[in-house]
């Protein structure tokens, strides 16, 4: 029996996992100017987004809109460290 994918995007993810995905992604500023919410523009944090998003059914429908189209774009690239910098060697050395 081979194991069931589901199709939908938002299966098994938590609304503050998909914040949390987003908040590491964008940053706040970034989330208040694509989804114009005012929890994300206004001191913003996880904890009073979630209690927003979860009383409010209109706000969730788009954040979970904006976290499906997010999974369409690809994703930043990692900004270049000098390598003159300590910690341009960092991640290769604890891979090792």
């Amino acid at each position: 029996m081979s194991p069931h994918t589901p199709k939908d995007p938002l299966h098994g993810m938590t609304l503050e996992a998909i914040l949390n995905v987003l908040v590491a992604r964008y940053g706040w500023d970034e989330m208040g100017k694509r989804v114009n919410i005012n929890c994300f523009k206004s001191d913003p944090s996880v904890k009073s987004s979630l209690k927003f998003l979860r009383r409010t059914p209109w706000a969730r429908a788009e954040v979970e809109a904006f976290y499906i189209e997010s999974l369409d774009e690809p994703a930043a690239p990692e900004a270049e460290l000098p390598a003159d910098s300590p910690w341009a060697n960092w991640k290769a050395k604890k891979e090792e």
